[in-house]
């Protein structure tokens, strides 16, 4: 089973959080997938990952750019892992049907959004029916607070 954290937007959106716990996927040795719910976000996204401050390298790839098995990030509206990745990151309430394949799932949703709030609580319900292991993280003044 996958161990599966749900990200509570709260403060900045996804271009401005994902740097960050992208960083700390790559240092970890780790590849990751990024799906998204639109074209505009995963072009917001990929311009978002090149310009990141922090940290200052973020190398990745979309189908546009290809070369799938060369990318330790790659951004898709596809329900896939062409770069081998182990970590998922789910953007706008997209979803897989393969979480099992996984190491990691990173759930990031709007809750400033009460529709993106409610679809997050059935996807956290499903989850926890499923057997996997979840975790629930707000963004707070200080950055990442594990809630109960």
């Amino acid at each position: 089973m996958a161990e599966i954290a749900f990200y509570h937007l709260l403060r900045a959106g996804p271009e401005q959080a994902l740097p960050a716990l992208l960083g700390r996927t790559l240092a970890l040795g780790e590849r990751a997938v990024i799906r998204v719910g639109s074209e505009e976000r995963l072009a917001a996204l990929d311009d978002a990952l090149w310009r990141a401050a922090s940290p200052d390298w973020l190398p990745h790839g979309t189908s546009a750019s290809g070369n799938a098995d060369l990318q330790p990030i790659w951004l898709t509206l596809a329900d896939e892992a062409p770069n081998g990745a182990r970590f998922l990151f789910l953007i706008d309430g997209a979803e897989s049907a393969r979480l099992e394949q996984f190491t990691r799932v990173f759930d990031l949703f709007d809750g400033n959004d009460e529709a993106a709030l409610a679809a997050a609580r059935r996807r956290w319900q499903a989850c926890k029916a499923a057997g996997h292991a979840v975790t629930y993280w707000q963004q707070g003044a200080r950055g990442w607070e594990k809630k109960a």
